[in-house]
């Protein structure tokens, strides 16, 4: 059977979800500078859900132009701490800074999935997560980022709630997959309702 499907996203815990739900798709990684698109199309003023799609759905336009008669599948995650926007960590430091400050609070998580087809988007899913931190010691932070490693840096807010930084959460209100980078059961039945899936 012809594959269909394609993921516009390097993400191991995106292609390990989707290769985990017995999905047969090809992955075109999209190279887009997302702060580029913040800037240039001021995303801030839009609320978070909306600046997750529109970050999705360039990755998929950007994949869907040059792969035409694809589903591309273009996901992106944000997080938000109040009104701040916390991206993955620039160097150790900057790791450090981000989990100090969601230290005790309570974040927002947002994954958004776009499915596009010929420059038309078929179907949006997106799902919010309320995240807690614990009010860990600086001690169980540095235990945290020894173990967890420079994996961390790749992460949105520096960490995944599948490895070791879970020891630095007290609560989590909402979907794990959608933790994980996709609202994945929504995305599922978008992919059966947009005939991708047969």
């Amino acid at each position: 059977m012809k594959n269909n499907i394609i993921l516009a996203s390097k993400s191991v815990s995106r292609v390990q979800m989707l290769r985990n739900s017995g999905l047969n798709f090809d992955i075109v990684p999209a190279h887009v500078d997302e702060r580029a698109i913040e800037r240039n199309n001021q995303l801030s003023k839009l609320d978070q859900k909306s600046r997750t799609a529109h970050l999705a759905a360039a990755k998929a336009f950007a994949v869907a132009q040059k792969h035409p008669d694809y589903f591309v599948i273009g996901a992106d995650q944000t997080i938000m701490l109040g009104q701040t926007p916390l991206h993955k960590p620039r160097d150790g430091a900057h790791l450090r800074e981000q989990l100090k400050m969601m230290r005790g609070k309570t974040h927002s998580l947002v994954s958004a999935a776009i499915i596009a087809k010929n420059n038309e988007i078929l179907a949006e899913t997106s799902q919010t997560v309320k995240l807690t931190m614990r009010n860990f010691t600086d001690d169980e932070l540095e235990k945290v980022i020894k173990i967890a490693g420079d994996e961390l840096l790749q992460c949105a807010g520096g960490y995944q709630l599948e490895g070791p930084s879970v020891q630095l959460f007290e609560k989590v209100d909402g979907d794990y997959f959608t933790v994980l980078g996709l609202p994945l059961l929504p995305l599922l039945k978008a992919l059966r309702d947009v005939g991708a899936l047969s």
